[in-house]
């Protein structure tokens, strides 16, 4: 997919998303490539990017990515499935930095499975109104049916840290009774925060609907391009995680730690443009 790239190993990766939600991803990184140093960006300042205008993503999406290269990254992953929709093409025609998404991962995490035929999916407004998940799986296979369902209620529910609060519980299940009425046997969840929801839908869901998860699909496609770009980190060594946002709050360092499970160590402000 990409062209090698001169880089040193030991150079960080770089990871971006309008919040925090994408540490979900960098926490399935830190545990698939645990020596790999990782710079995340979370554009805290003007989230969500759920329900801005393409044109405005794709403004944001190149200023992250701007950040993180002049803090020398020798990969970048959008943490995010609504920018991944709206601006990947574009920033991996402009930049020489190999730039993955969290998209292509994830459907073929679906198609690796021979039995799929009616799937759902799940994510923000943005994510399902760009059908960028619904062409790419139609693309690839003919006859499945997919069943696309914004789910705009779940992102502040998880940030609220409510994730077995009976309301959430009553939220997804409106969300999925469409979805389970149609007779998914996968379901994908089309955004970074949800990983956090996979107890929860395990009970509410059927118990043959397989769960794809977009933070998981992410890191396993990731190492395989770091290793055939010869820039996968193999030392036995502690990868450090450097965490900037671009609104510094309480609520964002707790959600931080929410979402890797553990302490985010020192949080940085980080200030965009250009």
């Amino acid at each position: 997919m990409f062209a090698t790239v001169a880089a040193v190993n030991v150079s960080s990766l770089g990871f971006f998303d309008s919040g925090v939600g994408g540490l979900t991803v960098v926490r399935a990184v830190q545990e698939l490539m645990p020596a790999e140093d990782i710079l995340y960006l979370g554009d805290t300042a003007r989230l969500p990017y759920g329900s801005k205008s393409p044109e405005t993503i794709r403004q944001f999406a190149g200023e992250d990515v701007r950040f993180l290269i002049s803090r020398g990254v020798k990969a970048i992953v959008v943490a995010c499935n609504t920018a991944t929709a709206h601006a990947l093409p574009q920033l991996q025609e402009r930049y020489r930095i190999p730039i993955l998404g969290v998209i292509e991962p994830g459907v073929e995490a679906v198609l690796a499975c021979e039995n799929a035929e009616r799937v759902g999916i799940i994510a923000t407004r943005g994510t399902i109104r760009s059908h960028a998940y619904q062409h790419a799986l139609a693309l690839r296979r003919t006859g499945l049916m997919i069943h696309g369902q914004a789910t705009p209620l779940l992102v502040p529910l998880i940030e609220e840290n409510w994730i077995e609060h009976p309301a959430t519980r009553a939220v997804l299940k409106t969300y999925l009774e469409p979805l389970i009425e149609k007779g998914i046997d996968t379901l994908m969840l089309a955004c970074t925060h949800y990983p956090l929801l996979i107890p929860v839908l395990r009970e509410l869901l059927p118990a043959d609907v397989r769960l794809v998860d977009s933070a998981t699909t992410c890191a396993e496609h990731l190492k395989k391009e770091l290793t055939r770009l010869n820039l996968l980190e193999t030392t036995a060594r502690e990868g450090k995680l450097e965490i900037h946002l671009t609104d510094l709050s309480e609520e964002f360092e707790a959600l931080a730690r929410q979402f890797l499970k553990k302490s985010p160590g020192r949080i940085h402000r980080a200030v965009l443009g250009g």
